[in-house]
């Protein structure tokens, strides 16, 4: 495997480390509405977003106009705004594990429509790894929400399976959608096309936040709303801006349908987080759940070797 496959991999394991915090922040948040968690997590984003990106506008000026603002504008609605509502009520309604189940399947379907792509690898030869990557976000949902104490009624929590749905459907658009449009801007950096992301944003969270902040402060104390704003803060600076930079990298390194599966470790993540604020060591299930994860990853990783290094090492 060669240094640029191993750095993809290891952005990819940090975007995941990374982007684990948005299974946390719902948890943490029940009081505050998933438009509210979305709207200031972007707020924040969108205004670091600008501040960095600032003194390296004149060099990206000449690689960014209206088809890629427009661009930018979507990726950003596909996979911040609507796939963070979208999450946030599953979690709040259906419970973290549900959340990280329905979200798991992400590098499924990223991988079936990578294998069309010119020169991928074959879905036959990904099967295996697949397969695993299938059974460790079943058997780590299958426990976890046979366990589930979410306060809620049926229907809201057969609505935020839905939402679950939704949110997976929107983050495998964005993962392919920003993949192919990386290859695109190759004069721009990763870490420079996600301020860009976050500027765009940060411009959709403005037309968010009057209706999501609409109520004011009411029926929240002056320690919760810090409490809130500094966890969005912490969202926004570790998932988005340097969550996204990792992810780029991992993107513009890896083919598509390696790529797609390195989104596990999210799902990997945000389940060792639940499990501290949950207080709990991991259940056997659950530890079984996870090492079938990681061994579909590096099946993955073994499979998209090239034929000369695989008739080497036979």
């Amino acid at each position: 495997m060669n240094q640029r496959m191993l750095g993809g991999i290891a952005n990819g394991v940090a975007s995941g480390a990374l982007w684990g915090l948005v299974f946390l922040a719902p948890a943490v948040l029940t009081d505050f509405s998933p438009l509210q968690l979305a709207a200031s997590r972007y707020l924040v984003y969108g205004l670091i977003a600008a501040i960095l990106l600032l003194p390296r506008w004149p060099a990206l000026r000449a690689h960014i106009g209206k088809v890629e603002w427009k661009a930018l504008t979507w990726l950003s609605l596909l996979g911040n705004l609507v796939y963070f509502v979208l999450l946030s009520i599953c979690v709040q309604w259906s419970g973290g594990a549900s959340a990280a189940l329905i979200v798991g399947m992400v590098p499924v379907l990223v991988a079936v429509v990578g294998a069309r792509e010119p020169g991928a690898v074959p879905l036959s030869r990904l099967a295996p790894a697949l397969a695993l990557c299938v059974a460790g976000v079943v058997l780590m949902g299958v426990k976890a929400m046979a366990s589930s104490h979410v306060q809620t009624s049926p229907a809201q929590r057969l609505t935020g399976l839905l939402c679950g749905v939704g949110a997976l459907l929107s983050w495998t658009a964005y993962s392919i959608g920003n993949t192919r449009w990386l290859a695109k801007v190759p004069a721009v950096s990763g870490h420079d096309w996600s301020l860009l992301t976050g500027v765009a944003t940060g411009g959709l969270a403005l037309l968010l936040a009057p209706v999501a902040f609409a109520g004011g402060g009411q029926g929240h104390s002056g320690g919760q709303w810090l409490g809130f704003w500094a966890m969005a803060t912490a969202v926004a600076v570790f998932a988005s801006i340097l969550g996204n930079a990792c992810w780029n990298r991992a993107s513009r390194a890896l083919p598509l349908t390696l790529g797609g599966q390195m989104i596990v470790f999210e799902t990997l993540f945000g389940l060792v987080y639940g499990f501290v604020w949950q207080q709990r060591w991991p259940l056997p299930l659950e530890i079984l759940a996870a090492l079938c994860l990681v061994a579909g990853v590096i099946w993955s990783a073994a499979a998209h070797r090239p034929a000369t290094t695989l008739a080497q090492s036979a």
